[in-house]
């Protein structure tokens, strides 16, 4: 039993957010292999259609989260599906016999953290869990080179010249969004960076948020269980100072949706040179926008699936485990980026690149 469970008498929840391919995965991979004998729940909200955070992780044989605790919820955003989705995963959870100790929930990149956080204060919920508190990861890379670095002065002097000009981008808000519910920030991949790059990096972060949330540094998801679970937040009794861009929006009445955003899975056969078609993909990540790209590949000859994750230009690629018996070999690819993409030719561009 974690001390937060103990002190409150409900079970611990603790949100885990953060912009696509910030390192949310690897991050909770970490804290199931480093639980301290504490059992816990995993959900997960994949954005798309193909689960491969989901698959990833039962997939690290963590003896503190069995494969029937990790739920996975593929609906679609888990802002947008908290009455119909959520609400009932989390009520079968707690009517379990062998309850968990501790929860963790990992958002999709593209989701809002604060209908999920409000949720937890539906009355089935908050009587037996509480929000331990909210995680934002961020890929301090990505914001170090700009990613979310627009220069406000100006913005603002050209909303003074021109009244129609449009306000910032929906993704820009997410991750404004993001760090505005959080109660620890951690800024992760910072072994890519210098000092100076960090130091822009810890600046651009708290200039994003009216709160100030506590900030720590990590490289490749490494931050101890112990500094992430436990914190003892209540975050949900918080909820009123936590406002997103969107529900400041609704309040005059504008409907929420994720158009901004196109996912759609590419599937393909066997990639018989995976170098030569990882180099492929980033020149397709460039040319088209694409934000995220994540997936499994089917290499001849290999008894493993070749795992491959991008965010940007960089992509990550490793054997994650072997095929099962039984299971169909192919190559899985989910594609996400804004809604003006054109799908047609992104999906020609992947295929020829192989």
């Amino acid at each position: 039993m974690t001390l937060a469970k103990a002190a409150h008498g409900k079970i611990p929840a603790t949100v885990i957010t953060g912009f696509l391919g910030a390192g949310k995965t690897t991050m909770i991979r970490n804290i199931l292999e480093n639980a301290d004998g504490r059992r816990i729940a995993l959900i997960i909200n994949e954005f798309g259609d193909l689960g491969v955070d989901g698959d990833v992780l039962k997939g690290c044989g963590a003896e503190a989260c069995s494969e029937d605790d990790i739920i996975e919820l593929t609906n679609g955003c888990i802002c947008c599906t908290v009455a119909d989705d959520f609400i009932p995963t989390m009520t079968k959870l707690l009517e379990r016999d062998n309850r968990p100790d501790h929860i963790v929930i990992e958002t999709s990149g593209l989701a809002l953290p604060q209908p999920l956080i409000a949720a937890f204060n539906w009355p089935d919920i908050r009587s037996e869990v509480t929000v331990d508190g909210v995680i934002t990861v961020v890929d301090s890379a990505a914001v170090a080179a700009g990613r979310f670095a627009d220069d406000h002065d100006k913005v603002d002097a050209l909303r003074v010249e021109d009244d129609n000009l449009d306000h910032e981008s929906p993704i820009e808000e997410l991750f404004e969004d993001q760090l505005t519910a959080a109660d620890l920030v951690v800024l992760n991949k910072t072994d890519l960076l210098d000092s100076t790059g960090l130091a822009f990096v810890r600046k651009e972060v708290a200039a994003r948020t009216s709160r100030k949330p506590s900030m720590i540094e990590a490289k490749n998801g490494e931050v101890s269980a112990a500094v992430l679970l436990g914190l003892g937040v209540g975050s949900e009794s918080d909820i009123a100072n936590r406002k997103s861009h969107h529900e400041m929006e609704h309040e005059n009445g504008e409907a929420h949706d994720h158009d901004e955003f196109k996912s759609f899975v590419v599937e393909l056969g066997a990639i018989e040179n995976p170098v030569a078609f990882v180099e492929k993909l980033k020149t397709v990540i460039a040319e088209h926008d694409v934000l995220r790209l994540k997936g499994f590949a089917d290499v001849p000859g290999k008894p493993m699936r070749l795992l491959i994750q991008a965010v940007g230009a960089r992509i990550d690629q490793y054997f994650d485990r072997a095929w099962a018996p039984g299971e169909t070999r192919g190559t899985r690819l989910v594609v996400i980026g804004l809604h003006e993409m054109d799908e047609a030719a992104v999906r020609a561009a992947i295929a020829a690149a192989v």
